[in-house]
Order: C-alpha cells, then sequence, then structure tokens
C-alpha cells in the first residue's frame, strides 16, 4: 500500500515551537541574558581564575595575595613579606611596602582600596606610574581572593594611620574606617578561603615554602618568612642575598658541579632587564626555568628562545676556535649545550604579553633579541676572562653531543613507526581495542603476577596492561643511549608511542590520556613508582604538565565478616571498619601486593572508574621538583640521608 498523502513543510511559527520545545520550552530573548555584576563571575566561575577548585587553586589565593607584596619589592618599597598559616585554614599576609591606597576614587566615588578589592581589572599596574613592573598585569589577583574567601579582612598601614575594610563573599561589609595610628607603613590581608567553593581548604605547608622560596631567590634581599599556626614552633624563613646565583646553587646541591662558580650577569636594555646564573653539572638533565617578572613561564617563551640561541652559538664559536671538535664530530646542538645546564633565566617586563591568563609563555617578540644579544656579548666575555671553566663546560658538551650519535639508533629502535602499526608495540602489552586516546587507560603494573590478574580483570575496550619486571633503570644516572638500551624502558616508550626526549617527544602522539601508575603499597613498589616517575618527569614532562600521569591507590586491607566485605586504604579506615564491624569474627587480610588480589578484587578496588581512587601527578613547583629527583636518586648519598631523616616520619600510604 502506497501512502500518496502530499506533507506541507511546518510553518515559522510551528517550527519556533518546536525550537523552544527542544530548548526546555524557554525561548531565547533579552529576558534570558543575565549579566554577572562584581565578583559574582568569579564565584560561579572560580576555576576561570585559579585554574581549579582543588588544591592547586587553594594555594593560587596566596600566590595572588603574596604577589602583590612581591610587586611592592621589585618597586623598592617592601623587603618583608610574612606568610601565616591560621590554625582554622585562614592566611594572613603582610607586607611592608606602601599600603593600598585609601583615598577616594574619582570615577568609583569609594575608597581606592574597596575598588582594588571588590573590581576585577582593577589596581595600580597598567599605567605604569606605580609599578614599572609587575607579576599581576591582569589585574585580577586580590579580587578574585576576595570573591572566593569566606571572609577577607584588609589592614592598611600609611600616613602615619591605619585603616581596615572587611568582606564577605567579595562584598564589602562597611565602608573603609580609620582604627588607629601607627610609624609603620604597609598592607596586611586576611582571608578565609570559602568551603562551599573548594573541594578542600586544608593548605600544605610545604607547597607554600616551596614558592615562596623561589621568590626569595628571584628577589635578592627579600625576607619571606612562612609561619604555621596549626603545628607549634613550626616556621620557615627565606633570605638570598646572592639571589639567582644561590637558586642555582641550590639546584645543583645534589649534584657535582663541573665548574666552580656559576656564570652569572644582569643587564638592563631598552628597559628590559635580563638576570641569568648558569651552572654545568656532570649530569645528563637539563634543568632549566624560566621567569618573567617573577612569574614561571613553564612552556618557555621569547626569553628563553634567546637565551637558547645565545648559548648554543657561543659554545660552538668556543669550541671551534679552540680546536676541541674532532673530525667526525656532529655539529653542537641546543640539547647538547643543556646537558647538565642548572639554569635560571629571569627578565622584567614593563608590558609582558603572555600567551593566556595561566602566564605559561612569554610571547613579546622584542625580548627575544634582547636576550639574545645580552647573552650573547656576556657569554663571550665570560669565555674570554675564563678560558678553563669555558674548556671545562665544551668538553661536557662535546661529550654529550657524541653521545647523541650513540642515542640515535636506540630513539628509532624505541619509536613507533604509525600509530595504529601494532607490530610495533611490545609483546608484554596487553593493548586495549579502543584507539581514541581520550578514552584509553595504560596501566603500568609492577611484576607478572600482578600484570596477569590486571589483564584479566580489566576492561579490554579502553583499559592496557604494561607490566614491568622488577626496577627499572634510574635516568637520573644514565644518558639517553643507556636508557633506551634497557628493554623495560624501551617498552614503556614503544608503548605510550610519542617518542622520548625534550626534543622528540609529541605529546599529540600519546596514545593513552590516562597513564597509571599501579605498584605494590610496599617499600619496594614506592622505589619502582618513584623510578617511573623519574623516567617521566626527566625526558616525558608533558605527560605530567598535560595531567595525564596517575598513581592508582589500591587498598592496604580487606575486611570480611560473613558476607560484609569492606576494603581499607590506609590504618586509620581498617580501624573505623573493625567498629563498624565488631571486632569478632572479622578476618582481615593485609594485602603484602596487587598480585594477592584476584582480577575481580582488583577491578572492583583499584581498576573500576566508578570505585577506584586516582591520584593525578602535577607539578607544583619545577625547580624544587627538579632538585628532589636529584637528591633522591642523584649519586650524593648525604643529601638523600639527611631528606630521608628529616621526613621519615611523614611517611604514609597514599593520602585518599
Amino acid at each position: 500500500m502506497t501512502d500518496n498523502t502530499v506533507l506541507e513543510p511546518p510553518s515559522e511559527t510551528e517550527m519556533n515551537k518546536t525550537r523552544a520545545d527542544m530548548a526546555g520550552g524557554h525561548s531565547y530573548d533579552a529576558q534570558t541574558i543575565k549579566v554577572l555584576k562584581g565578583l559574582e563571575a568569579v564565584r560561579q566561575r572560580p576555576a576561570m581564575y585559579i585554574g581549579d577548585i582543588a588544591q592547586r587553586g587553594l594555594h593560587r589565593l596566596v600566590y595572588e595575595v603574596v604577589d602583590n607584596s612581591v610587586d611592592e619589592a621589585m618597586a623598592g618599597f617592601c623587603d618583608q613579606i610574612t606568610v601565616e598559616i591560621g590554625e582554622d585554614e585562614s592566611i594572613k599576609v603582610t607586607d611592608n611596602g606602601r599600603g593600598i591606597p585609601v583615598d577616594m576614587h574619582q570615577e568609583e566615588k569609594v575608597s581606592a582600596l574597596e575598588v582594588v578589592m571588590t573590581t576585577l581589572h582593577a589596581g595600580g599596574k597598567f599605567d605604569h606610574s606605580s609599578y614599572k613592573v609587575s607579576g599581576g598585569l591582569h589585574g585580577v589577583g586580590v579580587s578574585v581572593v576576595n570573591a572566593l574567601s569566606e571572609k577577607c579582612v584588609v589592614e592598611v598601614r600609611r600616613d602615619g594611620k591605619v585603616y581596615m575594610q572587611e568582606y564577605k563573599r567579595g562584598d564589602a561589609k562597611a565602608r573603609v574606617k580609620e582604627s588607629g595610628t601607627t610609624k609603620k607603613t604597609g598592607t596586611t590581608v586576611w582571608f578565609l578561603p570559602d568551603d562551599t567553593i573548594f573541594t578542600n581548604v586544608q593548605f600544605k605547608f610545604d607547597i607554600l615554602a616551596a614558592r615562596l622560596r623561589e621568590l626569595a631567590f628571584l628577589n635578592a634581599g627579600l625576607t619571606i618568612t612562612l609561619i604555621d599556626k596549626r603545628v607549634e614552633g613550626k616556621q620557615e624563613e627565606f633570605y638570598y642575598k646572592g639571589g639567582l646565583v644561590a637558586f642555582v646553587k641550590y639546584i645543583n646541591e645534589s649534584k657535582n658541579p663541573v665548574h666552580k662558580k656559576p656564570i652569572y650577569f644582569n643587564k638592563t636594555r631598552d628597559d628590559v632587564v635580563v638576570e641569568v646564573a648558569l651552572q654545568f653539572n656532570d649530569g645528563y638533565n637539563e634543568s632549566i626555568f624560566a621567569y618573567v617578572n617573577n612569574i614561571h613561564t613553564s612552556a618557555g617563551g621569547t626569553h628563553l628562545t634567546g637565551f637558547r640561541t645565545a648559548l648554543t652559538r657561543q659554545i660552538n664559536t668556543f669550541a671551534t676556535k679552540n680546536n676541541l671538535l674532532k673530525t667526525g664530530d656532529l655539529p653542537i646542538s641546543g640539547d647538547d649545550t643543556r646537558e647538565g645546564l642548572a639554569c635560571i633565566v629571569s627578565v622584567k617586563v614593563i608590558d609582558p604579553q603572555f600567551e593566556g591568563q595561566t602566564k605559561s609563555k612569554l610571547g613579546n617578540s622584542e625580548v627575544r633579541g634582547i636576550v639574545e644579544s645580552v647573552t650573547n656579548e656576556s657569554l663571550q666575555s665570560y669565555f674570554e676572562e675564563s678560558p678553563a671553566d669555558a674548556r671545562k663546560v665544551c668538553e661536557k658538551v662535546i661529550a654529550a653531543s657524541r653521545a647523541r650519535m650513540a642515542a640515535r639508533n636506540a630513539r628509532d629502535l624505541a619509536r613507533r613507526k604509525t600509530a595504529l602499526d601494532s607490530a610495533a608495540l611490545p609483546g608484554k602489552l596487553a593493548d586495549c581495542a579502543s584507539r581514541d586516546p581520550a578514552e584509553s587507560e595504560l596501566f603500568i603494573v609492577e611484576g607478572d603476577s600482578a600484570g596477569g590478574n590486571a589483564k584479566q580483570g580489566r576492561d579490554r575496550r579502553c583499559q592496557a596492561i604494561l607490566p614491568l619486571k622488577g626496577k627499572i633503570l634510574n635516568v637520573e644516572k644514565a644518558r639517553l643511549d643507556k636508557m633506551l638500551a634497557h628493554d623495560e624502558i624501551r617498552a614503556l616508550v614503544t608503548a605510550i608511542g610519542a617518542g622520548v626526549g625534550k626534543t622528540d617527544f609529541d605529546i599529540s602522539k600519546v596514545r593513552y590520556h590516562k597513564i597509571i601508575i599501579m605498584t605494590d603499597a610496599d617499600v619496594d613498589g614506592a622505589h619502582i613508582r618513584t623510578l617511573i616517575l623519574t623516567f617521566l618527569f626527566r625526558h616525558m614532562g608533558q605527560l605530567i604538565d598535560t595531567g595525564y600521569v596517575y598513581i592508582a591507590a589500591p587498598p592496604l586491607f580487606r575486611l570480611k565478616k560473613g558476607k560484609q566485605e569492606i576494603y581499607c586504604y590506609n590504618e586509620k579506615e581498617r580501624d573505623l571498619a573493625l567498629k563498624k564491624m565488631g571486632k569478632t569474627g572479622v578476618m582481615i587480610q593485609r594485602y603484602k601486593g596487587l598480585g594477592e588480589m584476584n582480577p575481580d578484587q582488583l577491578w572492583r578496588t583499584t581498576m573500576d572508574p566508578e570505585t577506584r581512587t586516582l591520584q593525578q601527578v602535577t607539578i607544583d613547583d619545577a625547580p624544587e621538583a627538579d632538585a628532589l629527583f636529584t637528591k633522591l636518586m642523584g649519586d650524593q648519598v648525604a643529601p638523600r640521608r639527611a631528606w630521608i631523616e628529616e621526613n621519615a616520619q611523614y611517611v604514609r600510604n597514599l593520602d585518599i
């Protein structure tokens, strides 16, 4: 039977009704446009301003306030900053700068202090009259802190008087008031993070200490004190008269320097201040950190490019002039000149142009030429005045160049031919069916026993398993050629599929966007985990920067009573479970390794996305992470022993 009915096209009115129904019955007109006033936008979308609402974003609040005080130090008006962590997880930042202005703002008709604290993109850093250079040029710092705080109080000391203003979730509770007299100057900002915004409001002393230490290194003569009121007598003071030279010595603390004194130069050209300190060590890893107005530019930028170009040119020039290169030697590359280099490149720029709010990369084209010119002149002068040190540096670099030739074949063997060429994958890898990296996971598992259970218990569609045999090579003590001759590392490189090394690694070719380290919850497991992290940090650092690396948290205990079964991840959870189940008749199993679990148990506790707990590996402070890996995995025994003795009391299973 044929239907010969002619269908008329729907009318415009019917189409509009259909669209409205698809949109939930709501029309789209002027009434649907919502304007977020004041700091409402910050509270509704906090991650846009501070990155996230977890640990990193929480500590960002402190950095934003401290950065304002450091700007006062860069302007020459402040030499002391104190940061206090309160017992209630509040933060108090005090400086002896000029104090935020409190007089009436002509346009806003309220105190300048209130404008700064309650208005985005408001501050004294846009016209360059109050601050020639500044790290907070986007002008959203302290107002964002105020918006994301349950309560905030600011005290300003200037012109012989003390002024105060209190805020609640970004809004001023009253006008600025005069509260006393003083002979001091400066600003104190006290704030209590809003626990309705943040997932966790507990500050980590070590995370704050790392950033404050970094700021003290970058600003010679500035004293920064960190006090933890939660622990009696716990405080640390950071003061480095040597500035960047002290910073480089700190990075090389657990390494063997090739030349005794760091190379240092500080010059101003076209209103750009270029300050560099560098020292080579006998290791194989590059430790170079770049800053713009005290901001760590983790993705580099024009200032770093200019420095690297000049460094390569000057070392090539000296080596050629002094006949240090032999027949058959390859030309010295940039990678060669940075092997074993500890270096800080810090520039002060009046109007820096960063790529994005994260400020991870400098874009000012003129800065490249300035840094390159200054570095060329300074290194040429140093090499002429210190030929013995220059020769040691060149010999180190030439050795790296020769090792690079030996590493070339090893690297080619480790690199997969194409993303879909399964024949190139290591035989021990149980790959997943999916070819979509966004949904694919790679579990790096300790041992064949745990690997076998993981292969049986996994979701074969999106979970791949790579068991590693024993402890992999400590790459902190090995060049690339030796590293890639190691079977387990070669298997790991091939499985990930993106190459290896700072210049050959291509993040777009990574086959899995979750790389999960799954080792036993014992000393050996922790050591294996550290060895893998050392390799990833040194040779695939972009995996960590991009957020692709995780650590699995397997349970320590299984408690069973009748049909009731509870898995516990630490002793505290075990004790709570025992209270709940009753201490009699409870069978307690302490897992010594992943291999003791059957495939179903391993899936339910550690691999199932619905029930598992993963810790994402992040780097909050790159120089500190670099120094710690060297301390733990390097040649020097004394610093490692001292660190272990100092931190042994804090040993525990992974926080969950």
